[in-house]
C-alpha cells in the first residue's frame, strides 16, 4: 500500500504550504486498512499491531501493539510528518501497559522520553516538546524496550498520538491541522476490486500533488491535503471500466473544503475528472462562488447577472438557459451528498439525517438515522432505514433517466417505508388519511377544495415550501422535455398539463403557489442550495429568488 502521508508531505513542501502545527495522521487510530493502522509506515517485524475497541483513551479504537521480541531495533512504529523551521511542537501519546515487562519510548526526530512500565492497567501520557531547526519531514512514533519480567510477548495499548497544540477530539486522520491556506479532506471507499482504482490530484501545471493506486478492497481511506491557492484537478480511474459502484461494492469518493464538496462521485466508467479553484478569486467547481451556512447568504454571487428585466415565460426560459447544463453525478452520489449535507443542524442539531417525512420541528423525533450506517436497506415499518425520495416521482419522467434521476435539487433523504407509502401519488392536501407518519405526513383522499379528487400525499407544513420550490425548479430545469411527461403515468397526467411553460394543472399550481408563500425560504434551504451547487454545478433559482415564482406564474 503506497502511503499517502509521505507523498503529500513532500508535495506540500514543494508547494510552499506548511502546517504550523505538525499533525500526526491517524493519531486516534480510527482508520485501518487490511488490519493495519492507516498512515503508520514503519511497523517492524518484532511487533504486531491490531485494532482494539475495548481499551481506548479517545475515540472508539486504539492500537493494540504486541511486542514479541527483546531486540529493540525490531520494534519501531513510526510515520513521517512535515515541520517548519522556527516552530515549536508539543507531541504526546497515551500508553497503557498490561504486564509491566515492557516500556515505550517516544520518538520525535530522535529517541526521547520513556513510559513508566510499573504503571499497569491504566493510561499514562508520554510527552516531548520539539523545536524545529529546519523545514523538513521528521519521523514520529514509538520504540519498545524490554524490562525485567518480560516473558517474550506483551500487549501495550497506544492511543491519542498527536501534538497537544493541534488536538482533534473527533479522532480520525489529520488531528486538527493548522493549515494556513486550504485544508482539504479526502475520503475514498473502494469497491471489492480496490486494486483497479487509482487517483491523482494535480495542480495548474499538471504537476502531481498527490496520488495513490493498488488500493485495498472494500476499505475507507481518509486524508487531509494542505493546498496553496490555485487551480487543481482531481482524477479517479478504474482499470476495469465500471467505476467503484455499484455492481461490486458500494464505493465512493469525496474531496471537500470546510464541508463543501469539490469533487465527489461513485458511478463512472473508466475515469472521472473534476477541476476546482481555491482562493478568494476562485471560480470553477466548488471554487469560491458557493456560499456557506448562516446569515441568510444565498452564495449566488454573480450567478444571476444575466437575469435583468425578464418576466413571465421569457424569464422562465432565461433561467432554463442558466441552469440546464448541470453535471449529473450519478444516482449513488446522492448518498455522499446526504452524508455530507443532509444533516440535522437546524432542529435537534444532532447531526443525524434530516428526513423530511419524520422530522418533528417542534418536538423529539420518533427515530433518528445515522448517516451511511442507516442507508436502505430493508424495512418493514418506519425507522428501518433512509433512502432517496424523488419528490417529483421518477416514473413521471420515464424511469431512471439522467440527469433527472440523480438531480439532488428535488431528491430528498426520507424514511424508506414512508417513501414507499407516498409511492408516486401527487402531493396534495388530505381530507381523510389512510396512513399518517410519525411526524404527521399523511396519505389519503384529497380535500374537495383542492380541485382534485384522487389520493394525495401531504407533507408537514415545515417542508411544503421546500417541495413547492423543488417542483418549480423541475418545471424550469427540464423545460425542454417536461411537456412529454404528462402521459407517462396516471399521476403525472393528474399533475402536468403537457406544456413546457405553464407545466402544471391549475389545481396543482394553485397549491404550490400557496405552499411556497406560506412556507418561505429557510436557512436549511439556502444551505442545501449552496451545497447542491457545489455538488452538481447549478442552483435552484426559486430559493435564491423566490420572487421569480410570481414573476413567471403569477402573470400567466
Amino acid at each position: 500500500m503506497i502511503n499517502l502521508t509521505n507523498k503529500i508531505a513532500v508535495a506540500l513542501l514543494a508547494l510552499g504550504c506548511f502546517y504550523a502545527n505538525a499533525d500526526v495522521a491517524n493519531g486516534s487510530f480510527e482508520t485501518w486498512s487490511n488490519g493495519a493502522p492507516a498512515s503508520w509506515t514503519t511497523i517492524d517485524a518484532g511487533i504486531s499491531v491490531n485494532a482494539n475497541t475495548t481499551v481506548t483513551k479517545e475515540g472508539t479504537t486504539s492500537a493494540a501493539i504486541t511486542v514479541n521480541t527483546g531486540t529493540q531495533g525490531s520494534t519501531d512504529f513510526k510515520q513521517l510528518i512535515p515541520v517548519v523551521a522556527g516552530q515549536s511542537y508539543d507531541f504526546s501519546v497515551w500508553v497503557y501497559h498490561t504486564e509491566g515487562g515492557m516500556k515505550a519510548r517516544l520518538y520525535v526526530d530522535g529517541y526521547r522520553n520513556y513510559s513508566d512500565p510499573n504503571l499497569v492497567n491504566q493510561w499514562q501520557q508520554v510527552s516531548y516538546t520539539y523545536a524545529a531547526t529546519a523545514t523538513k519531514d521528521i519521523a514520529v512514533g514509538l520504540r519498545f524496550y524490554d524490562t525485567a519480567g518480560f516473558d517474550g510477548s506483551e500487549i501495550v495499548y497506544v492511543d491519542y498520538f498527536q501534538p497537544t497544540a493541534a488536538t482533534n477530539t473527533g479522532g480520525g486522520t489529520g488531528g486538527g491541522s493548522a493549515c494556513s491556506t486550504n485544508d482539504l479532506a479526502f475520503s475514498l471507499t473502494t469497491d471489492q476490486y480496490g486494486y483497479e482504482t487509482s487517483w491523482t490530484l494535480t495542480d495548474a501545471t499538471n504537476k502531481t500533488v498527490a496520488s495513490d493506486s493498488n488500493l485495498a478492497s472494500s476499505t475507507t481511506f481518509n486524508q487531509n491535503f494542505c493546498l496553496a491557492d490555485g487551480t487543481y484537478t482531481f482524477t479517479i480511474n478504474d482499470a476495469y471500466g465500471d467505476g467503484i459502484c455499484c455492481s461490486y461494492g458500494s464505493g465512493s469518493y469525496d474531496l471537500s473544503l470546510a464541508g463543501t464538496s469539490l469533487a465527489s462521485g461513485a458511478s463512472f466508467a473508466s475515469t472521472a475528472s473534476t477541476s476546482f479553484t481555491l482562493g478568494s478569486t476562485g471560480g470553477g467547481t466548488g471554487g469560491g462562488t458557493g456560499g456557506g451556512t448562516g446569515g441568510g447568504n444565498t452564495g449566488a454571487g454573480t450567478y444571476y447577472d444575466t437575469i435583468t428585466t425578464q418576466t413571465g415565460y421569457t424569464l422562465k426560459t432565461a433561467l432554463y438557459n442558466l441552469i440546464n447544463n448541470h453535471t449529473a453525478q450519478g444516482y449513488f452520489a446522492l448518498w455522499t451528498f446526504y452524508q455530507n449535507y443532509s444533516l440535522d443542524t437546524y432542529f435537534e442539531n444532532d447531526g443525524t439525517i434530516l428526513d423530511i417525512y419524520s422530522e418533528k420541528p417542534s418536538g423529539t423525533d420518533s427515530y433518528n438515522y445515522t448517516k451511511v450506517t442507516n442507508q436502505c436497506g430493508n424495512y418493514r415499518a418506519e425507522g428501518g432505514c433512509y433512502n432517496r425520495e424523488h419528490s417529483f416521482p421518477r416514473s413521471w419522467f420515464g424511469g431512471a433517466n439522467e440527469p433527472m434521476n440523480s438531480d439532488v435539487h428535488f431528491i430528498f433523504a426520507t424514511d424508506g417505508y414512508v417513501n414507499s407509502k407516498r409511492s408516486s401519488f401527487p402531493y396534495g392536501e388530505v381530507a381523510s388519511a389512510t396512513f399518517t407518519s410519525t411526524n404527521g405526513s399523511k396519505l389519503g383522499s384529497a380535500t374537495t377544495a383542492l380541485g382534485y379528487n384522487g389520493t394525495v400525499f401531504e407533507p408537514i407544513d415545515e417542508f411544503k415550501g421546500d417541495l413547492a420550490r423543488a417542483y418549480f425548479y423541475v418545471a424550469t430545469r427540464y423545460e425542454n422535455v417536461v411537456a412529454s411527461w404528462q402521459n407517462n403515468t396516471t399521476y403525472s397526467n393528474a399533475v402536468l398539463d403537457g406544456t413546457s411553460n405553464h407545466v402544471f394543472k391549475q389545481w396543482q399550481l394553485t397549491m404550490l403557489l400557496r405552499w411556497s408563500a406560506n412556507d418561505p425560504v429557510s436557512q436549511k434551504e439556502l444551505d442545501r442550495n449552496n451545497n447542491a451547487f457545489t455538488h452538481q454545478g447549478n442552483r435552484n433559482p426559486f430559493i435564491d429568488h423566490p420572487e421569480y415564482i410570481d414573476a413567471i406564474w403569477g402573470v400567466n
